[in-house]
């Protein structure tokens, strides 16, 4: 790791933001500015903003690992779709490139990618994504963050907010609904049978 780098996690109390406007980044450039630097994470706003993330803590990475184990099982027995974690990334429709918790894409738009964009920052917004707090993240961000992906075709959305044990969920043409420590969640109708008890990452 490079003292800039170093320097730059160790003085990143959340995310970190650029405003790229004026040098016109190429989704090119943005793929190599990511893979050239493999221990930050990167999202390129639709106003053409540049942020970047410090690596979670490791609680926030077990939680993770909790959630996307659980839909990866899912979606292994239930074979609709394909799911994905944090470390992929996707191009929405309004230009914005964004990275979920994790993702959750019905296989017959997913297959109907080319290889090489499927290889890349996926043209696609998922149809169903996951965020979930961490201590860096404010939750009016990661709110703002769930409408877009709402706005840009994602079905269903959850938000987990550990601090507080509650729980966002997103939904396709409804309001958001605000649930306190619920004792499971129903991914129906988008996530046939899919069900995530949050006590797991509380």
């Amino acid at each position: 790791m490079t003292r800039l780098r170093a320097e730059l996690e160790q003085d990143l109390a959340g995310p970190f933001v650029l405003n790229m406007e004026s040098v016109q980044l190429t989704d090119e450039q943005f793929y190599s500015i990511c893979g050239d630097n493999p221990d930050l994470r990167f999202e390129l706003t639709a106003g053409r903003e540049l942020v970047i993330m410090s690596p979670t803590g490791s609680k926030t990475g077990n939680r993770n690992s909790k959630i996307n184990q659980r839909l990866a099982n899912w979606a292994d027995a239930d074979g609709s779709g394909v799911c994905f974690d944090s470390s992929a990334g996707f191009t929405l429709p309004n230009g914005a490139k964004r990275s979920p918790d994790a993702a959750w894409i019905k296989r017959e738009r997913w297959e109907a990618l080319t290889e090489t964009q499927q290889d890349e920052f996926a043209p696609i917004c998922p149809d169903f994504v996951v965020e979930l707090r961490s201590p860096t993240d404010t939750l009016g961000d990661l709110q703002n963050k769930m409408l877009e992906y709402i706005e840009n075709g994602a079905r269903l959305g959850w938000l987990f907010d550990p601090p507080t044990k509650r729980v966002y969920v997103y939904r396709l043409g409804q309001p958001v609904e605000c649930l306190e420590d619920p004792s499971s969640l129903s991914g129906e109708p988008v996530l046939p049978a899919f069900v995530f008890e949050p006590n797991e990452i509380w």
